[in-house]
């Protein structure tokens, strides 16, 4: 994963939303679970995409939390391909705020999440060559 905190966020912007009250911890900061499962999504449209079909969620070899998030942070999630299989999809995420509406961000989370491609039976799907 890359030591990129401050420059610009590697990918394609693939999702982006606003973290709320709701989504707060004791201390105020956003749950690091609201953030992941962002990513997950993320991650899926992106799986999604490429394979032409269903994915499911397998793994998450990777997931660093840099920085918290803040309610009213805009949350944008940025995913590449980092590896295709016979079945399975790797990809990349980063997530990077913009804070108070300002135009400057900061990566907040980076992680590495696997995919399986799967038919309309729920069954191992081999994913297409482009």
């Amino acid at each position: 994963m890359s030591e990129n905190l401050t420059g610009e966020p590697q990918g394609q912007l693939t999702i982006r939303t606003m973290a709320m009250p709701a989504d707060t911890n004791a201390a105020g900061d956003i749950f690091g679970g609201w953030v992941m499962s962002q990513m997950d999504i993320a991650g899926a449209v992106a799986a999604v995409e490429r394979v032409k079909g269903r994915v499911v969620t397998v793994a998450v070899e990777a997931m660093t939390f840099i920085a918290p998030v803040k309610v009213g942070d805009v949350l944008c999630v940025y995913t590449s391909i980092e590896r295709i299989g016979r079945t399975s999809i790797t990809i990349s995420l980063e997530a990077w705020v913009r804070r108070a509406n300002l135009d400057d961000r900061k990566k907040v989370t980076e992680a590495r999440f696997v995919y399986v491609s799967l038919d309309d039976n729920g069954e191992k799907r081999v994913i297409p060559h482009d």
